[in-house]
């Protein structure tokens, strides 16, 4: 299919004039001028209009939809301007111009698997291709981002730094992609500009920001070790995605060691997973998609560390439990992933947690003793590169804090796996969200404890 089909693909055309990409710069131009009200107006007027003028014009889904997002998104800005928390106009606009850019879903989607070596090889370089043109559509929605936001900046007078705007241009750029690669049957331009608005928003309300050339180099170091993690069959698109923003917002919040000692989870993960693979298959307890990662993993086990390097950032008068709590979040990581990967493999038959009666291989609350150990290894190993790192620059509390806490938190884990998750009341990703949190919790209060003695 050709390339360039789909920048038409998300507009309405009349005898062939790309009508909708005219009207999205024109929105875009008379922004500042008429205002959140006015152009609220008129944005529900294209809406209606698209909605019901088949007979007209030759509208595609697309363009509703993502006329009905800037709607909404107006109506929002409109009703909050006179609230506490506002959604900035600038920030809505910004939303728009990432999602009106074009249609692109190709670029952030799969292939499907094939069954011959001829086709492997041709998939493989189309895949190479998607990558590179995936880059590149990045930073044009990055720069159609900014300069939309800029424009309303400028001619409003806002006091908004221009470094801030490219900031949350790129977040809203990153969080629109990765939106764009979760296989949905929502049409994407509902939720790429939304996703991205409300991210830039929470993080406008911040107001941290770091030189754009920081920004840059963070965002290519992420994306191109999410890349290799896509290239070694350990991520999906979706995943490569979700890695670039933790990578962004981790760097530029708490710095690069942080995201190193992240990055060893999903190493050491993704490496694991591979062990003893065939044995684990054969009995049906191996990780699904022959172990590669998506969105759901990456967040499930790193929502919690990113919340914490974000407040280390913000809250640097409170860094030292940040630190331990950050350190615990990925050494619980680490450790349930370690015991569920090798645990299984035991010879003998684990016991469930709430009753220590035998149970199967694989089965939700299941532990064993080379499983503990497992888990205790990997978060001995979180807690000597926290210190190798210079995260900590204390070896002994570093690895007994961390320990500790992923020693803990992968218990906790399986203890919901054996109560929330068999009655169905939380998934594998919501037991690992919880688990995480509370590694955190457990390495943050020993360390205070610690600490107050």
């Amino acid at each position: 299919m050709n390339r360039a089909t789909p920048l038409l693909e998300n507009g309405c055309s009349f005898h062939g004039i790309p009508v909708m990409h005219i009207l999205y710069l024109l929105l875009i131009l008379i922004a500042p001028f008429a205002g959140v009200d006015l152009l609220l107006l008129l944005s529900l007027i294209v809406f209606l209009g698209l909605r019901f003028s088949g007979k007209f014009l030759s509208c595609s889904r697309d363009a509703v939809s993502l006329s009905f997002s800037l709607t909404l998104m107006l109506l929002v800005s409109a009703v909050s301007k006179d609230l506490p928390y506002t959604y900035p106009f600038y920030i809505v606009l910004a939303a728009f111009a990432v999602a009106a850019v074009g249609n692109h879903s190709s670029f952030f989607s799969e292939r499907g698997f094939t069954a011959d070596l001829e086709t492997r090889k041709s998939r493989m370089k189309r895949k190479s291709f998607s990558l590179l043109w995936s880059s590149i559509f990045l930073a044009l929605r990055i720069t159609a981002a900014f300069l939309a936001a800029s424009w309303i900046v400028y001619w409003q007078e806002l006091p908004v730094s221009y470094n801030f705007i490219f900031f949350i241009a790129v977040i809203g750029a990153v969080t629109g992609s990765l939106f764009e690669s979760i296989p949905s049957k929502i049409d994407r331009n509902i939720p790429v500009p939304l996703g991205a608005g409300m991210t830039m928003w929470i993080f406008e309300e911040f107001r941290y920001w770091v030189p754009p050339e920081k920004m840059l180099v963070a965002l290519a170091f992420s994306l191109f070790l999410g890349a290799l993690a896509y290239r070694a069959k350990i991520a999906d698109v979706s995943a490569l995605l979700s890695a670039a923003l933790l990578g962004v917002l981790i760097i530029v919040f708490s710095g690069l060691p942080w995201f190193l000692l992240l990055l060893t989870f999903f190493i050491l993960g993704g490496g694991f997973t591979r062990y003893k693979y065939a044995y684990k298959e054969s009995i049906g307890i191996a990780q699904a998609k022959d172990g590669i990662r998506s969105y759901e993993n990456v967040f499930s086990n790193s929502t919690a560390a990113l919340v914490l390097a974000v407040a280390y950032g913000i809250f640097p008068e409170q860094s030292l439990p940040i630190i331990y709590a950050y350190m615990g979040t990925v050494a619980t990581a680490t450790g349930d992933t370690l015991a569920s990967e090798i645990g299984t493999t035991a010879k003998g038959r684990p016991r469930m947690i709430t009753t220590l009666k035998l149970s199967e291989p694989g089965a939700d609350g299941a532990v064993s003793s080379l499983g503990e150990l497992a888990a205790i290894f990997g978060s001995a190993v979180i807690g000597v590169l926290g210190y190798v790192l210079g995260i900590s620059d204390d070896l002994l509390l570093s690895v007994l804090i961390t320990t500790a806490g992923g020693f803990f938190g992968t218990n906790i884990d399986s203890l919901l796996g054996a109560t929330l998750q068999k009655r169905d009341l939380l998934s594998n990703s919501g037991v690992n969200f919880v688990a995480t949190f509370a590694g955190a919790g457990i390495s943050a209060g020993i360390y205070l404890l610690v600490s107050g003695l």
